[in-house]
């Protein structure tokens, strides 16, 4: 499938926007024009990234180089189906977290207002980067900007367990892409000479079986935010952060781009071809269904909200990694899709928990026992996540997983099949007694009272609005569906 280039400077305003509002930020006299700085900022990427949609869909690309570094290797951008699909993503959800952001902050009284705006403007530019880079080199540097980005809002309380948590975070995340994916990157352009992305990899025939299955396991070991165990535990460690911050770790920013790079890695560099004919994908597929199983388990035992989610994104990342390694065409497409599925279910899950936090201070879930009498809306919308990330209808989490077990029954794997099941059953044993409790306990459990009081208006209508689009994609899964499909026939050859 041949693509036409379109070279524009757009995917370079796109990733700079965000940056170029920093300086307003910080000298802002007032909150409220702080964070219209915010709220243009974020409206203007997404309408930049819109305005390239069409382009896409039609199946051209983007393309932009900023300038060379080596003769054969430059900062450079381009626009792809599956790069649209997560910057469209990431960019939707950088506005509305935005605005959430501003209730659940002011709601607390929040200390470092202003440089928590300022990092999460940095952060969001670090991952339209990663979306559009061209090549592996340009992918890591906006990696490695998002990992250091996020540290300040991971740490924003500055206390002993914000500073251990933050240390564990950059230990993970910037230890394993330092030890693991830049030495990978090194050895890849040593035997093949390019680091660009290619549809089909740069590795076939360059490279041999052990050499190939090496380098696969430390680019998926190596970009720590995919959460791979047992490159892990920074992801729980993360929750001591503004729940805000979670939202855009768990949700959007930074474990997507750990998935979008694995995946990048596996079919832009790596290749379908080679993770199949070295049974690369099979030891994936392994690796990503123990994941699946235990971080699913784990989540039944934790009874801090925030905790359970935090593992129940661990084991909804591995989703996406084994979507691709069945290497089959709806596989591929559901873990793609799956990308956009679970970030509005799971982004919607983690406002209901700021919500519950910022109206009631509870954040133990055996304490929220009766709490939908008292905030109805936000544990309606919680339930409507959870729906999603489960994957039942009417949500668009039931789109993405329907085409993951279409892609195990292609590629002939029953115990594949099973994991998904299963895997599905133990989502909803650890999401739906949660919301149960809330609105069905005994009268005599309840620990509130009938008695309405939501959350400040600032942080309900986000979760209201990323509830609704949960269910609309359902009905509508298009354009991530369309974009998907996209990406995965010219990765598929045809």
């Amino acid at each position: 499938m041949s693509m036409e280039t379109v070279v524009s400077l757009k995917p370079v305003v796109a990733v700079l926007v965000s940056l170029a509002v920093i300086p307003g930020i910080i000298s802002s006299r007032t909150q409220n024009i702080r964070e219209t700085w915010t709220l243009v900022a974020a409206g203007i990427k997404l309408l930049i990234i819109i305005s390239m949609l069409p382009v896409i869909l039609d199946g051209k690309v983007v393309s932009f180089t900023l300038f060379q570094v080596f003769p054969d290797i430059g900062i450079s951008f381009r626009v792809d189906a599956f790069g649209m699909l997560f910057a469209l993503v990431a960019s939707s959800l950088w506005l509305v977290t935005s605005v959430y952001s501003i209730g659940y902050m002011r709601s607390l009284d929040e200390h470092s207002q202003t440089r928590y705006f300022s990092f999460f403007a940095a952060a969001i530019s670090a991952t339209i980067g990663v979306a559009f880079s061209a090549n592996l080199l340009t992918l890591y540097i906006f990696y490695e900007i998002l990992s250091l980005a996020t540290f300040p809002l991971v740490t924003h309380h500055q206390d002993k367990e914000a500073r251990s948590s933050g240390r564990k975070y950059l230990t993970y995340i910037l230890g394993g892409s330092i030890g693991f994916a830049l030495p990978a990157m090194l050895i890849t352009y040593h035997f093949t000479g390019t680091l660009d992305f290619a549809p089909h990899g740069v590795m076939a025939g360059h490279i041999n079986s052990g050499l190939a299955l090496m380098l696969s396991m430390m680019f998926l070991f190596g970009f720590a935010k995919v959460g791979i165990m047992p490159m892990h535990s920074w992801l729980p460690a993360a929750m001591v952060a503004p729940t805000p911050v979670s939202a855009l770790l768990h949700a959007v920013a930074v474990v997507k781009v750990g998935a979008f790079s694995v995946v990048r890695v596996f079919t832009g560099i790596v290749g379908t071809s080679v993770l199949a004919d070295f049974n690369i994908s099979a030891i994936v597929c392994v690796i990503a269904s123990f994941t699946i199983i235990v971080a699913s388990l784990i989540a039944l035992s934790q009874d801090e909200l925030k905790r359970r989610l935090a593992f129940s994104t661990i084991g909804q990342l591995s989703y996406i990694v084994l979507g691709v390694a069945l290497l089959s065409k709806s596989g591929m497409t559901g873990g793609m899709l799956h990308i956009a599925m679970h970030a509005f279910g799971k982004i919607t899950l983690f406002f209901c928990a700021g919500a519950i936090f910022c109206a009631t201070g509870v954040k133990y879930i055996s304490q929220m026992k009766g709490i939908g009498r008292r905030m109805p809306i936000t544990m309606t919308a919680f339930f409507v996540g959870s729906l999603s990330v489960v994957g039942f209808p009417p949500c668009g989490g039931f789109i993405s997983k329907w085409y993951l077990v279409l892609g195990t029954i292609e590629s002939g794997s029953l115990a594949l099949l099973f994991v998904l099941l299963g895997s599905s059953f133990l989502n909803a044993a650890y999401f739906f007694p949660v919301f149960y409790n809330a609105f069905f306990c005994s009268k005599d459990q309840m620990l509130f009272e009938d008695k309405v009081e939501e959350a400040p208006l600032w942080c309900v209508v986000p979760l209201v609005i990323t509830a609704s689009i949960s269910v609309l994609l359902f009905f509508y899964p298009q354009p991530f569906l369309k974009l998907a499909s996209l990406a995965v026939s010219i990765i598929m050859g045809g």
